[in-house]
């Protein structure tokens, strides 16, 4: 598994290259660069900590049932959908309020960002995995 230090960088590069890449685009729809990058920054705050532990969950999930943390194709997006959906549930009624948009534009807006992260998360998880590879060791009793 990887080490704590280790899942703090993975989930603070994650979420600031995604805040860069997000505040970017939906500035470009007319919305307030300003006024999304805070709510931006509030998301990735929980998102953050969502990741930090959907990750340890995703991984003791895995070394239960497989005796190990490496994952295959289906593994990544089965872990993308999860941390999604999970996150989509939280956001929602947020950034409804926030920007002061109704429920079913929040909806909306909210599943774009889903379907960019589930391509983000793939992406970002494959190239952190190749950058900074987990020294795989059988650990008895888990």
């Amino acid at each position: 598994m990887r080490s704590r230090f280790d899942r703090i960088r993975h989930a603070i590069m994650f979420e600031l290259i995604g805040l860069i890449l997000i505040v970017g685009v939906l500035s470009q729809f007319g919305f307030e660069m300003g006024h999304v990058g805070i709510m931006g920054v509030v998301f990735s705050l929980v998102a953050t900590g969502w990741n930090y532990v959907y990750n340890i969950l995703f991984d003791k999930y895995m070394l239960r049932k497989t005796g190990s943390t490496v994952k295959s194709t289906l593994n990544r997006v089965v872990h993308s959908l999860g941390f999604e959906g999970g996150l989509l549930i939280l956001t929602i009624p947020a950034m409804a309020w926030f920007l002061n948009i109704s429920i079913l534009e929040a909806f909306i807006l909210d599943i774009g960002l889903v379907v960019f992260y589930l391509f983000y998360a793939y992406v970002y998880n494959l190239a952190y995995d190749k950058a900074f590879p987990i020294n795989e060791v059988k650990q008895v009793g888990q």
